[in-house]
């Protein structure tokens, strides 16, 4: 009887060491040089567009083009907390990445949440295109953005205001995903 106590005590421990070792492995999430985030309108909004990040040595090179936007204006523009765009007007997607815990500001900061990318300044058409390496984003290890949503806003993120920005409802919404590297 204590044979088969102790035998079914080594069996328990070595399964939960198993397990937790599973657990570390996928809170980690995917490992890669480069992710896309197509975004989706909201509901009642017409905007549509693509964002690559690209793992680069300095940091996280952004790169987006956004259209059905008011012509030259700006817009907020966040990673936010959870890969969610369920809801028609994406708040399933939470509020910004911010892993830190540090304050709202703009994407030169040194203290800011790690989603908070600035704004989207859009041409006579209405097309936003922007491209800047972002040196605190990554693509890998435990602060990576791949999973987590972008959102586009319909106001201006005034850079200051606590705690978000005050930039406006949500235009667009899109996950961010591991990119085919050969696309």
């Amino acid at each position: 009887m204590r044979i088969l106590l102790v035998s079914l005590l080594s069996a328990f421990l070595f399964i939960a060491c198993v397990q937790e070792e599973t657990v570390e492995e996928i809170y980690k999430g995917p490992e890669t040089d480069k992710a896309v985030a197509v975004i989706h309108p909201t509901e009642g909004n017409d905007i549509s567009g693509v964002v690559i990040f690209t793992q680069t040595d300095e940091g996280v090179r952004v790169e987006a083009t956004v259209s059905g936007l008011p012509a030259e204006s700006l817009h907020g523009f966040h990673i936010h907390e959870y890969g969610d765009c369920r809801a028609s007007d994406a708040t399933s997607a939470g509020g910004h990445f911010n892993p830190t815990g540090m304050p709202h500001g703009g994407p030169t900061d040194a203290e800011r949440h790690l989603g908070d990318l600035g704004n989207l300044p859009t041409d006579e058409d209405g097309v936003a295109t922007i491209d800047f390496v972002d040196e605190q984003l990554s693509l890998r290890g435990e602060h990576s953005i791949v999973g987590y949503a972008v959102i586009v806003h319909e106001d201006r993120d005034d850079l200051v205001s606590q705690p978000v920005g005050d930039a406006g409802p949500r235009k667009g919404c899109g996950v961010i995903g591991v990119a085919n590297p050969d696309y």
